[in-house]
Formats: C-alpha cells, sequence, structure tokens
C-alpha cells in the first residue's frame, strides 16, 4: 500500500524561517512563544505543589522556596529525557499531524496552545489546584476528535491505545498518592510513638519558628524532589507541545533527528524485511495480510533510503516526513501483528522485530536541546512568579487543620517518587492531582475523613472532572472554526 505525502511550500520569494514566508514565520514564532507561555503558566500553577509544605512548616522563607524550586525545575527538564514528551506527540498519530495545507496545522497547533492556556489561567485565578497534564492532553484529544469530524477525513485521529496508558496513570496516581499517604503516615506514627521526635513530628508548627534541622533538613529534601521530578515529568509536556508544533508546521525541518545517521539504522530496516517475509500469511485474515504487505512494503522503502543516505539533510526535504511516517506506521504495524496468535514467528525473532523496531525510533522519538532548554527557563521562571494563590490551598483549605512537619513529608515523599516512576516509564502524571491527593491523605491519616473541608474538595474534584470535557469541547470547535477560516 503506497502512501504519499505533499507539502504545499510557500514561492522562493518572501522566505524568511524554514522557508516559510514571512506571514507565516510569525505565526511560527507566536506558536513558539504560547507554548512557552504555556510552560511559564505552568510552572506558576504548580510551584504550590512543591512549596505548600516549606513555607507552611517554616521551613523555607516563600521567596527563598519559590527561587530553589524554580531552579530544581529548570534542572528536571533539562536532565529529564524526552520520554514523556514523545507520549504526548504520539497522542495524534502522525498521519493527522499534517495536511497539505500550513494554514491548517496552525489551525490545530493554535487551538490547543489557547485553550491549554486559558484553562490554566482560569483555574489559577480561582485558587484552584488543576491539573496542566488533563488540560494539555485534553486539548490535544479535543483536536483530534475534531480532525476526524471533517467531512473526507478517514485517518485515526487519536492513538486510543497510547490515550488509555496516559489516561490510566492520571487516574491511578491520585489515588496512590491518596492511599499511601495514610500507610506512610500511620508507619511513622507507630515508629515515633514512643521517642522523643513523635511529638515534634505531628504537632503544628508554631507561628514563624523553623523546625529543628533536622526536620527542616527532610522537608527541604523532599520539596527538591518534587520539584526536579515535577520539572522532569511536566516540563516534559511542553516540549513535546513545542515539537508538535515544529512537527505540525515545518515538517521538513523537524520529522527527523538531524544528529542521527540514517545509514548506521539500514541493518534495523533490512532484519525487519528479512523476518516479515518469513511470516505465513495464509492463517492470516484479509486485514492482516494487507498489514503484512505493508509491513513488507515499508522495510523496503526504509531500507532503500536509508542506506542511500549519509545524512538526514541528504534526504530530500519532501521525503523526510514520509520517512517518519513509516517508521512510526511501521512500529505499530508490527505492535499489533505480533499480538495475533495466527502470525507465527519464534520468540526470538519477536524481541528481535521489538528491538530493530524502536532503534528506527531514534529518529523520530527526540528533541533539539534548544527546545528543552527553552522550556526549562519557562518552566523555571513561572515557577518564581504567581504561587500564592494555590499555595494557600494545599497548605490551609484542604484540611481543618495546619498543616504538620510529617504530613508535609509524607505528602511530598509520595509525590515525588510516584512523579519520578512515572517519568521512567515516559508516562505523564498530574503533579497537582498526586500532591493534593497526598495532603488530603495526610489529613484522614490525622482524624479521619472529617478533618477534610468539604467545600475545597469539591471544588478541586469538580476541576478535575470538568477540565477534560470542557477543554476537549473548547479545543475541538475552535479548531473547526480556524480551520474553516483558514
Amino acid at each position: 500500500m503506497q502512501r504519499t505525502f505533499t507539502l504545499r511550500l510557500q514561492p522562493a520569494n518572501n522566505r524568511v524561517m524554514f522557508e516559510l514566508d514571512l506571514s507565516y514565520s510569525i505565526l511560527l514564532i507566536v506558536c513558539l512563544a504560547a507554548a512557552c507561555g504555556f510552560e511559564f503558566v505552568n510552572g506558576f500553577h504548580d510551584t504550590a505543589n512543591a512549596v505548600a509544605t516549606v513555607i507552611y512548616t517554616n521551613s523555607l522563607k516563600p521567596w527563598v522556596a519559590v527561587i530553589w524550586s524554580g531552579f530544581w525545575n529548570f534542572l528536571g527538564v533539562l536532565l529529564g529525557g524526552v520520554g514523556v514528551a514523545v507520549g504526548i506527540i504520539n497522542l495524534l498519530p502522525v498521519e493527522s499531524l499534517i495536511d497539505q495545507n500550513i494554514a491548517h496545522s496552525i489551525s490545530m497547533v493554535m487551538a490547543l496552545l489557547i485553550t491549554a492556556i486559558f484553562w490554566n489561567l482560569l483555574t489559577w485565578y480561582f485558587g484552584i489546584p488543576c491539573s496542566s497534564s488533563h488540560t494539555l492532553i485534553g486539548s490535544i484529544l479535543g483536536v483530534g476528535i475534531a480532525y476526524s469530524l471533517l467531512p473526507g477525513s478517514t485517518q485515526t485521529a487519536v492513538d486510543w491505545t497510547q490515550a488509555e496508558k496516559i489516561g490510566l496513570s492520571l487516574l491511578i496516581s491520585p489515588l496512590f498518592g491518596f492511599s499511601l499517604t495514610i500507610i506512610l503516615m500511620f508507619v511513622l506514627r507507630r515508629l515515633t510513638r514512643k521517642t522523643k521526635y513523635g511529638d515534634s513530628l505531628f504537632k503544628e508548627p508554631k507561628k514563624n519558628q523553623p523546625p529543628p534541622l533536622w526536620i527542616r533538613s527532610v522537608l527541604v529534601l523532599t520539596c527538591t524532589s518534587v520539584s526536579y521530578y515535577h520539572g522532569s515529568n511536566d516540563g516534559q509536556k511542553g516540549v513535546g507541545l513545542m515539537m508538535l508544533i515544529l512537527i505540525g508546521i515545518v515538517p521538513s525541518y523537524f520529522a527527523l533527528n538531524q544528529k542521527l545517521l540514517p545509514s548506521s539504522l539500514t541493518g534495523s530496516a533490512i532484519q525487519i524485511e528479512q523476518i516479515v517475509r518469513t511470516i505465513d500469511p495464509d492463517p492470516l485474515s484479509e486485514p492482516d495480510r494487507e498489514k503484512l504487505q505493508e509491513v513488507n512494503e515499508i522495510s523496503k522503502r526504509l531500507k532503500e533510503t536509508l542506506a542511500a543516505s549519509a545524512t538526514v539533510s541528504s534526504i530530500d526535504k519532501d521525503q523526510r516526513f514520509v520517512v517518519r511516517k513509516d517508521i512510526m506506521i511501521l512500529d505499530r504495524t508490527l505492535k499489533d501483528l505480533l499480538g495475533k496468535k495466527e502470525v507465527r514467528v519464534s520468540d526470538q525473532e519477536k524481541l528481535t522485530l521489538k528491538a530493530e523496531s524502536k532503534s528506527l525510533r531514534k529518529m523520530t522519538d527526540y528533541s533539539p536541546r534548544w527546545v528543552v532548554l527553552l522550556i526549562s527557563i519557562s518552566l523555571g521562571t513561572g515557577t518564581m512568579i504567581g504561587w500564592k494563590r494555590i499555595v494557600k490551598t494545599v497548605g490551609e483549605k484542604i484540611g481543618k487543620e495546619h498543616l504538620t512537619y510529617a504530613q508535609g513529608a509524607c505528602a511530598e515523599l509520595v509525590a515525588a517518587s510516584t512523579i519520578g516512576l512515572s517519568t521512567n516509564f515516559g508516562l505523564p502524571v498530574s503533579t497537582t492531582h498526586v500532591l493534593s491527593s497526598g495532603i488530603a491523605g495526610s489529613m484522614v491519616a490525622n482524624k479521619g475523613v472529617k478533618n477534610l473541608q468539604a467545600d475545597t474538595v469539591r471544588n478541586i474534584l469538580l476541576a478535575w472532572f470538568l477540565t477534560l470535557p470542557v477543554v476537549m469541547i473548547m479545543a475541538g470547535t475552535l479548531f473547526l472554526i480556524f480551520r474553516s477560516i483558514s
């Protein structure tokens, strides 16, 4: 099944950036600036998650806390890899990213950017700890679903397998944070009950008086951990958003990793082709036979293209996105085929196919260093601004009592561990959800459910449940409006 791709380039005159004319170059800059703006808003929206405990326990002065948190958020993005970013990019199947009309790609990008930034600012204004992860993912899903409603659209507009994995991660993480914090509080109380530390840990901090040095050290350490892992997870969402913009608007330059040598991956395409040729098509259904044939054609085409190209820049500009599409379709189709019992290959061959397919994905699963740096600066700077509204909610309004040292340390320790594990698995998780649920769990562990402030918890839950449907509808509607006038 031959797939074709055409990108309508602008006339040679008036080209400014990446072979775009002046108007599209300005729009690209606006979109990239908006992506940085989203991450900036994410920073001051989520600062409370890291600094509320050290501020309300008098462990650090507020501005010291936010500057410290901002620095570790910056490092988290810079050193956290791109696994979560790739997960965000893959929510929209690559086939639906690109249109022959570049204005349509910009319509998609602007719709999800405006929606994500608007909802983040709205919830921040009302002091509600709402999830930036839900906001961004809901916006992407809304645009993808709206794309599928366009007349003549036959392609899958959302990778529902990826969406299911992300949705499960976002659903389980707050439940995990809530329950594990209760368990940790119980264990800590039992271990320190007959020691000199018991009273200090579970009493309300004295006004304007810092805790003992060892408690202060623990709380600063947990604040640092949450800040770093917040950067490594939430920061990657900004990286993924910026890559969606770059791949959607200028695929010739960002569809493939410019630093990799295509010829070095030729062996992977050859091995895939050789193994796939041995698969007997007779037991397969007609759709699966077509998929098998497609894999054969793609692996052959990739082998020829990669072998003939010393560098990515030597691949024809109009073909670079074709190569990206081929690699991603090959990976997705292979996973589907290998899950069918009718496909008879040995365990060793399955492992080889998965390994070589993963090797090919190195060309598509990447982000330029300057993108990571821009997002690092945006998140780190945003962390230092606008923190007061949500810090007050997290520190004072979730429970009916002042946050104790034990509650702050347990909630942040659980949050840092959960976010760190999720980042390692390449899954986006909501720092807001995990930490807020951890604080709620610590309040319940102290005096039961009656210790929660019903109004605040109701508002937070309402925002959590409303976020996805509201931003999906808003992003989808904006996309259809922008598309109709572009």
